[in-house]
């Protein structure tokens, strides 16, 4: 069993508002879970014109803590930019899988955002008809189904998967161009006039892959 996980919080530092899972069993999406969270502090404007969660929808809810041990019980967790729910559930003990992550492995160059993998992906997922994008369980179904086709696509299971959590990111394979997929070290190794060339002829790299690409750069010139 894989347990799909997401919170939407008060803002970037933290304060849950809505934690949701689903689980993913032999293919199947089952098991959804849903609540609202009374946060440890204000919702700021920016989060609330998001997930759309406002300060009278939570008053009455339980914390976090009335509620988390709901959520326990799977030996493996996914969420997609994982980094962000492991931070906000300290207390989820088991093994962290990112679904942004292998997606960036498996297809380089997209788009990472869930609704936007959703869409190139074309995933057959149906979400609650009552829900939108940015609330917990909507993206939970829609994370759950990007991990069907990312182990459909891989044939990776469980525990291959956590594996994969150790493997370059896209900061660290090249998202386009010939060598596109490659991991930017063998690159260099192959042909490190062409990461010059893209350093000096491609003004609007992203800060992650320029800063690869200098530091490969930089080693082969060692």
């Amino acid at each position: 069993m894989l347990r799909v996980i997401d919170t939407e919080t008060c803002g970037l530092q933290g304060g849950i508002v809505e934690i949701a899972s689903v689980d993913v069993i032999d293919g199947q999406i089952v098991n959804p879970m849903s609540d609202l969270v009374r946060p440890d502090r204000p919702i700021s404007r920016q989060a609330m014109a998001v997930h759309r969660i406002s300060e009278a929808m939570v008053a009455n809810k339980p914390p976090i803590e009335a509620l988390i041990s709901r959520y326990h019980g799977s030996p493996y967790y996914v969420a997609h930019n994982a980094s962000f729910d492991r931070r906000m559930l300290p207390e989820m003990h088991g093994e962290w899988i990112c679904t942004m992550k292998l997606a960036r492995q498996l297809w380089p160059g997209l788009t990472y955002g869930n609704q936007a993998l959703r869409q190139h992906l074309q995933l057959d997922v149906t979400p609650p008809a009552d829900l939108h994008a940015h609330r917990a369980l909507y993206d939970c179904y829609v994370t759950a189904a990007l991990l069907i086709r990312i182990m459909a696509t891989s044939g990776w299971d469980a525990t291959q998967l956590a594996a994969r959590m150790q493997q370059p990111t896209s900061a660290e394979v090249m998202p386009f161009g010939k060598y596109r997929g490659r991991p930017i070290a063998d690159v260099a190794k192959r042909d490190p006039g062409y990461l010059r060339w893209m350093l000096d002829s491609i003004p609007d790299l992203k800060p992650a892959l320029r800063n690869a690409l200098q530091k490969q750069v930089s080693q082969a010139d060692d």
